[in-house]
């Protein structure tokens, strides 16, 4: 485990939830070399294969921005990189950074980040009560029909608009980007499939894809000021037709198992 209490302050952190992502499609993907940009950032060019917090979006997310990351698959206990200060807990380590705030982006702030969220999936919508509740977190948050689960093009507008924010501060920034792509409706992405067929594993990987060919851009802009500390995971998998079932929101090992990766880009290191 690596020493956060030496990224923290000196690096600018971003953490990209790939909503919805399979472990087993990424692997593949990146196995059989269809991944370039993500291939070429992760450790020896591996997911590492973790279970989710939760088994969908808001649940997995409130676990995840408590410091509550995807654990590795195998028998714990398993020490975090964030943790809120708790008497008692058995996955705070010497090289965990702690912070006494109820929530990871609350105890950034303290330590002097700019947090921001770019919203993708409806509970960062902000049209809802609960659809607020998540990008409330933050310090600034953006959400918008184009970042969403319907737009074809959804990526590429939210770093647009990442751009954007993090220009507009000169502080460390927590960038955190939830990104939709993958969730359902995703056969848009599957040349020659219809909306009649609906989504398939074979649409989640090509919606994998065109987050592979943009996410360079992000890492890029991640890493322009300063070092920069990543995450990129996914927060949940989904079904599609194993064992009968679909979607998520439930306890299969698809829903369950999900790819996890952590770098450290330096100063301009990503063209």
């Amino acid at each position: 485990m690596r020493d956060m209490n030496r990224i923290v302050g000196t690096h600018d952190i971003l953490l990209v939830t790939l909503d919805t992502l399979r472990y087993d499609v990424a692997a593949e993907m990146a196995e059989d070399g269809r991944l370039p940009n993500l291939t070429r950032a992760l450790p020896d060019g591996r997911w590492e294969r973790r279970h989710a917090p939760g088994n969908f979006t808001y649940a997995a997310h409130a676990a995840i921005l408590a410091g509550f990351l995807p654990t590795p698959a195998a028998p714990g206990p398993h020490p975090r990189l964030f943790a809120a200060r708790f008497p008692g807990s058995e996955t705070t380590a010497p090289g965990t950074w702690v912070f006494d705030a109820p929530d990871l982006p609350t105890g950034l702030a303290a330590a002097g980040y700019h947090t921001i969220c770019i919203g993708g999936v409806g509970f960062f919508n902000k049209l809802t009560p609960l659809g607020s509740a998540l990008p409330g977190l933050f310090a600034e948050s953006h959400w918008e029909p184009g970042f969403g689960v319907t737009a074809p093009d959804s990526f590429e507008r939210q770093i647009d608009r990442a751009a954007r924010a993090v220009a507009g501060t000169g502080r460390p920034v927590f960038l955190f980007v939830n990104v939709s792509a993958l969730h359902q409706p995703n056969w848009f992405y599957l040349p020659g499939a219809t909306a009649e067929r609906g989504d398939t594993r074979d649409s989640h990987a090509a919606a994998l894809a065109y987050v592979d060919r943009h996410i360079g851009r992000l890492f890029a802009l991640a890493c322009a000021r300063r070092p920069a500390f990543v995450i990129v995971c996914s927060d949940h998998g989904t079904a599609y037709g194993e064992d009968g079932y679909t979607g998520h929101r439930l306890g299969h090992e698809v829903v369950w198992t999900v790819p996890y990766g952590e770098f450290v880009l330096e100063k301009g290191e990503w063209r």
